[in-house]
């Protein structure tokens, strides 16, 4: 089985290689036919290596030592239990669709054979992360997959926007990485290694050990190095007020959209929480620091999406939003709930991304809803694959999502984490925005009359097979999926793989469902579908009266709290002032003015000075010794 775990990752790294250097070479048939055969391998492999987990084979081990420091040991290596087989077919598997999918989206695009060794390296990056067995590698993948975020984000970099948009990924996260860094240096610090289980083993024993962050204030160490690494998983996993970056990364092409933001980058925090679920267990400070951010991050981000027109930002607003609902499962302790909505919601966002892709392609690269309307029609295949998407992100049953998240309300309900219930009421809120938001989207663009101009309306069509057939190879899974809660969520599926806490009831599927439709998320859910039908079908006038109705309360929410506006002005702003200051005050004034001009002008001014003294007069010359003479008696005399 080791070969096949090298496989997994190795196989899309070789795509990208050949697909990269190679290119002009193999022409575009060629590049998208070896990267997606590479992924399918991978994707068939991680099938395989799920089966033997199923069978109870379990593999950690190291592959390759890096580097050694007296005792330490830097190492490659792989941990392939219940968790990481499960995000490897989840990868593998969006992956797989999407690069299919890209075929169709790309077609016209010149650098076609870039953007797949792109996205094959991003599959690469992702499956060293989940397969890690140590933080090293760990943090390997973590870097990984930001960079190649910013080369796909920036695919289109004779864009200004979207060239403003890599930059700021970059940046927030690299916020969010330093306090992920300093978490992983506490570890090797304080633990001596970097490996998971050596870690996992020595941590109750450090349990009661404080450090000083700052002189005369003891914090448990345990609390700094959770919330350290949580603030990495707050910039990877866009929470609050890390968000900021993750609506912009909507200028890179559909494919890598739904890529980041289904099963990838964006839930890479979420599986790291997961995976360090036997530290965080040990300090109820970082719970509940992971658990109110979630709920913030929960709320206000759905609040957000009811207020976009730009189709493929509405869906990553909805993105953020289902993101807060894994942070609240996990810092309730349900960590099998929070991986169990990760799976999920990686199925139907990826349609519904996918699905915007389509509609983007027909329209001719239009994304803004208010010029789109009556869709349906025109695209059956797109609509109906969408509105189960929609179904699925809204809660609703038996669609996917409605499992999970009814789940991780259960679980945030029965918690004991300070601060759960705030974290209860604002999901639950948050469960009727994204049914409002959810379904103002299919009702905007499928539904009503035609908005767009007439010759497109005229080229209207359903989009080709390589793209309809991902999304409904998708759509089966964002429908049934959510059926194996028994197993993953009430059973033993995980094992010893994450700290089991949560343990809800569960007496078969057709009961949960029908417990479920008694419960206030599903009415809370169906009321925001019910309200967006009304709003977007009956009273299309109503709408724009509340938006003026609200006044500042909407302009606020639509500008998205103002956090883009702070963060150019206070830091970006910042930025440029310290920068000009050091320019004006360090460079041109201090180093330039005083340093190398400043001496230059004081060797001109001796040199002024001494050619007072060398005028070629032999009289001038011997009055001057004459002079010195005397100055030097008169020193004599007085020492």
């Amino acid at each position: 089985m080791k070969t096949l775990y090298l496989i997994v990752p190795l196989a899309p790294l070789a795509g990208s290689i050949v697909a990269g250097l190679f290119g002009r070479a193999i022409g575009r048939k060629g590049a998208h036919s070896i990267t997606i055969l590479a992924v399918l391998v991978s994707f068939i492999a991680s099938c395989a290596i799920f089966g033997d987990v199923l069978r109870g084979n379990v593999f950690n081990g190291d592959v390759y030592t890096w580097l050694t420091s007296g005792a330490t040991r830097l190492e490659i290596g792989f941990l392939v239990d219940r968790l990481s087989a499960l995000m490897m077919v989840v990868v593998t598997f969006v992956s797989l669709m999407v690069h299919v999918y890209t075929i169709g989206y790309m077609a016209d695009d010149p650098g076609y054979q870039r953007f797949f060794s792109y996205i094959s390296l991003f599959t690469f990056s992702m499956l060293m992360l989940v397969m890690s067995n140590n933080f090293l590698q760990l943090f390997f993948g973590w870097e990984a997959v930001g960079l190649v975020s910013y080369l796909l984000i920036g695919f289109w970099y004779t864009r200004p926007s979207a060239i403003y948009a890599n930059l700021k990924a970059f940046i927030v996260n690299r916020v969010g990485d330093f306090g992920f860094i300093l978490g992983i240096a506490l570890v090797l610090a304080n633990f001596g290694t970097l490996d998971y289980d050596a870690v996992f083993t020595q941590a109750p024993a450090l349990a009661g050990k404080a450090i000083e962050v700052l002189p005369g204030h003891g914090w448990l160490l345990m609390s700094v190095i959770c919330i350290c690494l949580f603030v990495g998983a707050m910039g990877k996993s866009a929470q609050f007020p890390l968000h900021v970056w993750l609506p912009d990364s909507m200028e890179g092409p559909t494919p890598i959209s739904a890529l980041i933001h289904a099963a990838t980058m964006v839930t890479a925090g979420i599986f790291m929480v997961a995976r360090m679920s036997p530290l965080y267990e040990l300090s109820q400070t970082a719970l509940s620091v992971v658990l109110v951010i979630g709920a913030v991050t929960a709320l206000s981000m759905a609040m957000v999406a009811v207020t976009q027109y730009d189709i493929k930002r509405v869906v990553a607003y909805s993105t953020l939003s289902q993101l807060g609902y894994m942070t609240v499962a996990l810092g309730a302790s349900a960590y099998s709930v929070a991986i169990f909505h990760l799976m999920t919601h990686a199925f139907f966002k990826a349609v519904l991304f996918l699905g915007a892709g389509s509609v983007i392609i027909a329209l001719h690269h239009e994304q803004d809803m208010r010029r789109m309307g009556g869709l349906r029609r025109y695209m059956p295949i797109t609509y109906f694959t969408v509105l189960i998407g929609a179904l699925a992100n809204a809660g609703l049953p038996p669609f996917a999502g409605f499992f999970s998240k009814d789940a991780i309300l259960e679980a945030v309900r029965a918690s004991s984490t300070p601060g759960a219930g705030f974290a209860y009421w604002a999901l639950l809120i948050g469960v009727f925005f994204g049914g409002l938001y959810t379904f103002r989207l299919v009702f905007y663009a499928f539904h009503g009359q035609p908005r767009m101009d007439e010759h497109t309306r005229k080229h209207l069509r359903e989009s080709p097979l390589v793209v309809t057939v991902p999304l409904v190879l998708l759509a089966i899974p964002s429908v049934g999926a959510g059926w194996w809660i028994g197993r993953f969520v009430f059973g033993d599926y995980f094992g010893p793989s994450i700290v089991q806490r949560f343990h809800g009831e569960y007496d078969g599927l057709w009961s949960y469902m029908l417990h479920g439709l008694a419960g206030a998320p599903f009415w809370f859910g169906l009321s925001g579908a019910a309200l967006a039908g009304y709003l977007y079908l009956v009273r299309t006038d109503l709408p724009k009266k509340i938006a003026i109705a609200l006044g500042p309360v909407y302009a606020l929410v639509e500008r998205k709290y103002g956090f883009d506006e702070l963060y150019s002005w206070v830091f970006a702003g910042g930025a440029r002032l310290l920068g000009r200051g050091l320019w004006r005050g360090g460079d041109q004034a201090v180093i330039d003015g005083v340093i190398v001009n400043g001496s230059a002008r004081a060797v001109g001014w001796i040199s002024s000075v001494a050619r007072l003294f060398q005028s070629g007069l032999i009289y001038q010359y011997a009055f001057a010794m004459l002079i010195g003479v005397v100055l030097l008696t008169y020193w004599f005399l007085r020492t």
